[in-house]
């Protein structure tokens, strides 16, 4: 996984989401951490309620924020030592899921629930007060070799049904974006709560597919699922390895949704999904430095908030899958190409003035054809 150099006014790096204390510690599973945002008044309270509340026989960990926009996630990460109040309170629930409210160090909260006898099925992360669930996710969004004992699992996003055409119609075509855009592009599923308030009538369903279209139209990765009170199967939700380099039949079934996907269908050229490919074999330096260029120096002006796909590496005999939250990407080996396979690249880029004759045209210039 690569990230931006640091500025050279910077005295350290960032840390790690948890430090890795011994190699030899008998606790070998992984606990999967799902990051929950939403627009204010979305349902990202009703959807932790649900989960603290339902009788689902696993063992979740809640995490509810209190650090706003005011401290800054930077300040969420620091370990404050013995002078801050960590972690304000633990509550054990009796359907054997845990609770508690951290103001300041998300760190060491994540150290400490994993530290916990009982054994954790997941964690959830609710994002109150942060707009932008991006920084959280380069901090949880760890490589496979660190072992880390959490790692991210998905970014879930919260939408109300019967505002959300009304908060993206606000700003679309200004140069400002809401939290609605900004969460539901980078979420891996979208949770359309509160379906039941669109007004019943022979169109409600026709609206419903329309709120649909324009989410996929932000972003057309995303899983919808359609939510009363939030109330949806957790197999829907937990356990989804959005960045898991060998889930590759996921993200596969993604690509191949998305051949239709191209700026030209889209009425509004600010924030947008696409889609390029590319038949012939790739060199992975030029790959590298192609993204670089775009992702960290912002070469061409575009604003990239995610991007997945599939690459057919020159001289590799592996399929390799591309990965981006914002600054940071991963491409990593995922299998081997099959009898069956079209060996082919295919790239989604989701984001904020994207050019997709030019993402076309440099991604070329990374194969060996003259």
């Amino acid at each position: 996984m690569k990230s931006p150099p640091p500025m050279d006014d910077e005295e350290e790096t960032p840390p790690l989401a948890v430090e890795i204390s011994d190699i030899n510690d008998a606790k070998e599973y992984v606990v999967g951490v799902t990051v929950i945002t939403g627009y204010l008044g979305a349902g990202k309270s009703t959807l932790i309620n649900y989960v603290l509340n339902a009788q689902h026989g696993k063992k979740i960990a809640v995490i509810l924020n209190e650090f706003g926009e005011e401290i800054g996630v930077e300040r969420a990460m620091i370990n404050d030592g013995n002078g801050g109040a960590l972690v304000e309170e633990w509550v054990e629930l009796a359907n054997g899921c845990v609770c508690c409210t951290v103001k300041h160090s998300l760190v060491q909260a994540l150290e400490q629930l994993v530290q916990r006898k009982e054994r954790l099925d997941h964690i959830l992360l609710e994002t109150t007060g942060l707009a932008n669930p991006a920084p959280l996710a380069s901090v949880l969004w760890l490589d496979d070799q660190l072992e880390s004992e959490v790692k991210l699992d998905s970014i879930i996003t919260v939408v109300d049904a019967k505002n959300l055409r009304l908060q993206l119609s606000e700003h679309r075509d200004s140069s400002s974006f809401p939290e609605a855009f900004t969460q539901i592009a980078f979420a891996d599923v979208v949770i359309l709560n509160k379906v039941d308030l669109v007004p019943q009538s022979p169109m409600a369903s026709d609206v419903l597919k329309e709120l649909e279209s324009d989410i996929y139209k932000i972003n057309s990765l995303a899983t919808i699922v359609r939510s009363v009170r939030c109330n949806v199967d957790l197999s829907m939700i937990l356990d989804r390895r959005a960045y898991d380099a060998k889930h590759i039949a996921h993200l596969e079934s993604l690509l191949k949704e998305n051949q239709s996907v191209s700026a030209n269908s889209l009425h509004d050229h600010s924030f947008r999904t696409l889609c390029i490919y590319e038949e012939q074999q790739v060199d992975l330096s030029k790959v590298e430095l192609w993204l670089e260029e775009i992702l960290w120096e912002k070469k061409y002006n575009m604003d990239v908030y995610r991007c997945k796909g599939i690459l057919n590496i020159l001289n590799s005999d592996q399929l390799h899958t591309i990965q981006a939250v914002r600054e940071i990407y991963e491409i990593v080996p995922a299998r081997k190409w099959q009898q069956h396979d079209n060996p082919i690249n295919k790239i989604v880029f989701i984001g904020r003035n994207l050019n997709e004759s030019l993402l076309r045209d440099l991604f070329r210039a990374c194969t060996l054809m003259p």
